[in-house]
């Protein structure tokens, strides 16, 4: 028997369907586990002792990926003002700073 699996074969499945609202999410990610563990306070539900992990999470928390935000160069111009214009509105008391 194989003791390490390849990266290939580490994967993350999600799984659920429309009938239950919980949704099961396998993966050997670490990322993917304190996630889950940390923000989400879910405990594993199955451990395959090769760092595989399975958690039962509500089917709402599971997100489709949305696409990365393209802005135009007039935009991306006025949120660069905009940021700036709010930094320097915002002054530090120097009384308050810690050490």
């Amino acid at each position: 028997m194989v003791d390490r699996l390849s990266k290939y074969e580490q994967e993350t499945i999600i799984n659920f369907n429309r009938e239950e609202d919980k949704a099961y999410i396998f993966t050997y990610e670490k990322a993917w586990q304190r996630q889950l563990e940390r923000r989400l306070g879910a405990k594993p539900i199955m451990d395959n002792g090769m760092g595989g992990k399975e958690y039962l999470v509500d089917k709402e928390r599971v997100r489709m990926p949305q696409p990365k935000r393209r802005y135009s160069n007039e935009v991306r111009k006025k949120k660069v003002e905009q940021l700036n214009k709010a930094r320097s509105v915002v002054k530090i008391d120097s009384s308050t700073q810690r050490k």
